[in-house]
């Protein structure tokens, strides 16, 4: 008997000591160091996740430099003593409890202020955090001094910064996110949403491992959702972790485990040359094909370092030791950013020329920029640190005092392999120019006379194809004739919706598109031109992309990309034209979160929340590949954040069993009614009918309250569709599909259950 006990027992001890082993050797004594001179050695955490060690520096040092740092698996850091040390720097942890930072000449550089507090030992845990205790209790840690990072686990509450260097980013004790730069400018602030008018007792941000970040708060229902990474909910070993970036965004980074490289996720900036003090200062950022490039105003300035413009540019002759008079600089589509608190005190309203002149007789103005927007601001700049921000599109003309003459930047074509000494003639330039012209007329008359002069469809060829002056991917302007003929007179109607009726065409380059024929548009010419701009402005997976438009007369057309499979209403809703189309659960399920994902997209990363008014299944179109796209959006009234997102529209937009409560009671519209009409066409895609039919089989119920009662009953099988309830479905995602999550309002939290 005794025997037989102890076979039972051995395999129980065996599993405890392997428990027991790995934190034993995790817990890090008085007197243990790192050296930078040997960074393979680390102290880490029982499955080896995190470790304790040095790195090189990032962007590397001659002669090399290295921080002490906590790293994820591949060494990614999350956290890192805030100083650098040499090749002989080292990490101790003393024997007094202090965690110090030496360097090479034995100088603290940074340290832990724990001396003489009972700390006994020192631990790395599996969740990232390096802990001193006083046995069971901590004394400090990492996630309680947090440096530029904050990892799954992790509580970022008020009076906790992130810091890199001139940026910090903060919780306010309201709930809203802040972005700083020098603790002074702030150049991002998101607020929660105005429904949401609750007083915070102690807000808390964190970030789940699935790359959700939302705030919690003991006076919330729930937590509220923040943001989500891109790759929420995907892959196994992966960390997600937000970080402040070196150029002053707020990042959601990705990190498979081992790889030693991260993917960024998402960015609180959409546009990175709107980051304060991005390119330093008098630094101008712009964009070049790919990616934001930083520049001087002209050449009466040079680069504070030639190797890195991003440290800023100054003048080549400072304003005081100017020999003669100081003059102003014109900078055309560019904008000194004006953030709080300067934007209170540095706002006037005067026309383009007394804000350039103003400025310049003004001894404590160093810059000013004027709104071409027909508002008359004018904003005037000290010398203390500017900001600068150029692009074509921009509406505005600024102006930077310079010591004259103005000597403006070359075009990008000159200035490169050039002899100085080489001087062009006049009479010569004029000649070459004249017979290259003459050329091409001659040349262009006879191809046309040839191959073109005959076909009907020559006048559409050329610069409605063209890109617009400055926008890259702007929407093409095409003629009503051009349309009619794409469409063969308007003959192959696709469908029809709130809006008017879509036609199959096939454009002049060949593309094919769906031309929409808007009906009741009562939008002027330029009020409908920067409707259009703004539709054509955004760009996501799961939105159809506008291709162009039409605005002539009364004309008003909109061209989109074709979806090869047509609308989601086609594959679920069983008639004798479509009996053979059917869609099983997986390609149901990424449906939903396609759809979700695009109309995330409108209501909370488009510059303006476009409410979209109409979400049903007609509007939810398929490509190829059945991956999701939203249609139609932008077309009811734009909702501007600034007026809170709460505007009554005018008249009701929707359609029949998928409009929210709020239309019919005359209520403020939200994002939150696409939201609604969202959970409609979600039922929908379970059960594969209209949630507003009535049968015998749901006691002549409507069929969205019938589910509801059978969701109750734990009956799900009885809702999913018939056609495929026998098929590989996964009723886990079906029940989450069903069921009302806990976080409502938002539709990213409708979403986020995957």
């Amino acid at each position: 008997m005794a025997s037989s006990h102890l076979h039972f027992l051995l395999p129980l001890l065996l599993l405890l000591l392997l428990l027991l082993l790995p934190m034993a050797a995790v817990s890090v004594t008085p007197g243990s160091s790192l050296s930078a001179s040997t960074p393979n050695v680390t102290w880490s955490s029982p499955n080896s996740t995190y470790s304790v060690g040095f790195l090189p520096s990032d962007p590397p040092t001659s002669p090399p430099s290295f921080i002490a740092a906590v790293s994820y698996s591949g060494n990614v850091p999350i956290w890192s003593a805030s100083a650098t040390v040499d090749s002989g720097g080292s990490l101790t942890f003393e024997s007094s409890g202090n965690l110090v930072l030496l360097n090479g000449s034995g100088a603290t550089v940074w340290e832990s202020r724990t001396s003489g507090r009972g700390v006994s030992s020192l631990v790395v845990d599996d969740s990232g955090n390096l802990a001193l205790r006083n046995g069971s209790s901590t004394v400090w840690s990492s996630f309680d001094e947090p440096t530029d990072s904050l990892v799954p686990s992790q509580n970022f509450t008020v009076g906790k910064v992130l810091r890199s260097g001139l940026y910090s980013f903060r919780l306010l004790s309201n709930g809203n996110l802040s972005l700083k730069w020098n603790d002074t400018i702030e150049y991002w602030n998101q607020g929660l949403n105005s429904s949401y008018n609750k007083n915070l007792s102690s807000p808390s941000l964190s970030l789940q491992p699935i790359g959700i970040l939302s705030i919690s708060d003991i006076n919330l229902p729930s937590s509220l959702i923040v943001a989500y990474s891109s790759d929420y909910a995907e892959g196994s070993d992966i960390l997600r972790f937000l970080k402040l970036d070196s150029d002053g965004n707020l990042k959601i980074f990705s990190s498979a485990r081992g790889s030693g490289t991260k993917t960024e996720r998402w960015a609180a900036v959409s546009d990175q040359c709107q980051v304060f003090g991005y390119c330093g200062n008098m630094g101008i950022c712009s964009y070049n094909d790919s990616a934001p490039v930083c520049g001087c105003p002209s050449q009466n300035f040079e680069p504070v370092d030639p190797k890195d413009s991003r440290k800023g540019c100054k003048r080549k002759v400072e304003i005081a030791d100017c020999p003669g008079s100081a003059t102003m600089l014109d900078l055309d589509h560019t904008r000194f950013l004006t953030y709080h608190p300067e934007y209170e005190a540095q706002v006037f309203f005067v026309g383009i020329s007394a804000c350039r002149l103003n400025c310049l007789v003004s001894g404590s103005c160093d810059a000013s920029t004027s709104l071409s927007d027909g508002t008359g601001l004018c904003f005037y700049k000290t010398p203390a640190f500017l900001s600068a921000y150029q692009n074509p599109a921009m509406t505005s003309s600024s102006f930077i005092k310079v010591c004259g003459p103005v000597s403006p930047n070359p075009p990008p074509s000159e200035g490169v392999g050039k002899s100085k000494d080489w001087k062009v003639r006049p009479w010569l330039v004029a000649v070459v120019v004249l017979a290259t012209l003459c050329g091409l007329v001659v040349v262009e008359g006879g191809l046309w006379w040839r191959f073109c002069r005959n076909r009907p469809n020559f006048g559409g060829l050329s610069a409605h194809y063209a890109l617009l002056e400055y926008a890259s991917g702007a929407p093409v302007q095409f003629s009503f004739k051009e349309l009619q003929r794409a469409t063969k007179g308007f003959k192959e109607k696709l469908g029809a919706g709130g809006f008017g009726a879509v036609y199959r065409g096939i454009l002049t380059n060949k593309t094919v598109a769906a031309i929409k024929q808007l009906e009741g548009i009562e939008q002027g010419e330029k009020q409908f031109r920067m409707e259009v701009a703004t539709i054509s402005s955004t760009h996501h997976l799961n939105l159809v992309r506008l291709i162009g438009f039409c605005s002539e007369g009364r004309h008003r057309l909109l061209v989109y990309e074709f979806m090869k499979n047509g609308s989601l209403d086609s594959f679920l809703f069983q008639t004798e034209e479509n009996s053979g189309r059917l869609l099983n659960w997986e390609y149901r399920f990424n449906i939903a979160l396609g759809t979700a994902r695009g109309i995330t997209y409108l209501h909370e990363e488009c510059r303006d929340c476009i409410v979209h008014c109409d979400i049903k299944p007609e509007n939810i179109l398929l490509d190829e590949n059945y991956c999701a796209k939203v249609s139609d959006f932008g077309l009811a009234k734009l909702i501007n954040p600034k007026d809170h997102r709460y505007r009554t529209l005018k008249s009701v937009r929707g359609t029949r069993g998928y409009l929210a409560p709020e239309w019919l009671a005359n209520l403020p519209i939200t994002s939150k009614s696409d939201v609604y009409s969202y959970g409609m066409v979600l039922l929908e895609i379970v059960s594969g009918r209209r949630n507003f039919d009535v049968s015998a089989e749901t006691n002549q119920k409507k069929f969205s309250t019938w589910a509801y009662e059978e969701f109750e009953k734990g009956n799900i099988n009885g809702i999913v569709d018939k056609r495929i309830v026998d098929q590989d479905v996964d009723m886990d995602q079906v029940t989450r599909a069903i069921q009302t999550p806990g976080t409502k309002g938002s539709h990213r939290s409708v979403h986020l259950w995957n």
